[in-house]
């Protein structure tokens, strides 16, 4: 499979944003990091594509603020839209929104909440944060999980409804979070169209994570490198996750070292890079910056 990676010379790089390629967590960033990303995402042989459980206008804030790439590919709102970046515009995939109104029998993010008013320990998000077939959530802390889990999957399905419920964390915030999508649409799933409309192998990709909403891409077989920043429960559960899939070959976890720098978000992407695609990330202009 390598030898197919090295002579093929062509990548799918998908990468989360949050504490992923922006350095807005905690930890300190390599300064070298993200101008070295820019260089490789310059590269005509590598295809960007960020997924984000941001929207499409969060995402056009955090390249302006962040002075990242505009990416060939934007997979936002966790999953649930498509969008392809043609010069000064973005189109969205139509054919990704017919796939998942059929799971939401064509209802939407505000008709799913009103089927889950009152029950106890969810506060709706804002409403920026919520999208047609994105449907976001605080959880409260002491929130027995399972037992939401099974009242809302109760709820849902009288309705007839087929959703996935995603938890994650935000870090800095100390808050739980839940996103309930269409059953079809995820991150992994959202990838997988992707790579099937574009005509990507699996050993022609590389994605980037940080945290919980990530889990099933980093424990899937594409190949995936969790960044050196994320929490230490993520990266357990990731590696069991991968390994009880029997994809644990397909999961690198970043520590930093490579070219000196610490790993965490865009030096853990690059550092995932050089672990799977040596003899690209040596071919392209990085080595013009030392990146090599």
């Amino acid at each position: 499979m390598n030898k197919n990676r090295e002579e093929r010379m062509k990548l799918l790089l998908s990468t989360d944003l949050d504490r992923t390629l922006l350095p807005n967590g905690p930890q300190p960033e390599s300064p070298e990091a993200r101008p070295a990303f820019a260089s490789l995402a310059a590269d005509p042989r590598v295809c960007i594509a960020y997924v984000t459980g941001r929207s499409l206008q969060l995402t056009e804030a955090a390249i302006q603020e962040y002075c990242i790439p505009v990416p060939d590919i934007l997979i936002a709102d966790v999953g649930t839209s498509i969008y392809h970046c043609n010069p000064d515009d973005w189109h969205r995939n139509q054919e990704w929104d017919a796939q998942q109104g059929k799971d939401w029998h064509q209802i939407d993010s505000n008709g799913l909440a009103s089927l889950l008013q009152g029950l106890s320990g969810l506060r709706l998000q804002e409403e920026d944060r919520l999208t047609r077939f994105k449907c976001s959530y605080y959880v409260d802390a002491d929130t027995d999980r399972a037992s939401l889990a099974r009242s809302i999957n109760s709820l849902l399905a009288e309705q007839g409804i087929h959703a996935s419920l995603i938890w994650s964390h935000d870090e800095v915030a100390d808050q739980e979070l839940l996103d309930i999508l269409p059953a079809c649409a995820d991150k992994y799933q959202a990838l997988q169209f992707l790579r099937q409309q574009l005509g990507y192998e699996l050993d022609e990709m590389l994605f980037s994570g940080d945290s919980g909403n990530d889990l099933e891409v980093l424990a899937s077989e594409i190949p995936a490198v969790l960044v050196a920043n994320a929490r230490q429960e993520v990266a357990r559960k990731a590696k069991e996750m991968a390994a009880a899939a029997g994809n644990a070959t397909s999961l690198y976890l970043a520590k930093g070292g490579y070219q000196g720098m610490n790993g965490c978000y865009s030096a853990g992407i690059l550092e995932g890079v050089n672990h799977y695609y040596t003899k690209l990330i040596q071919s392209t202009c990085l080595d013009k910056m030392g990146i090599h």
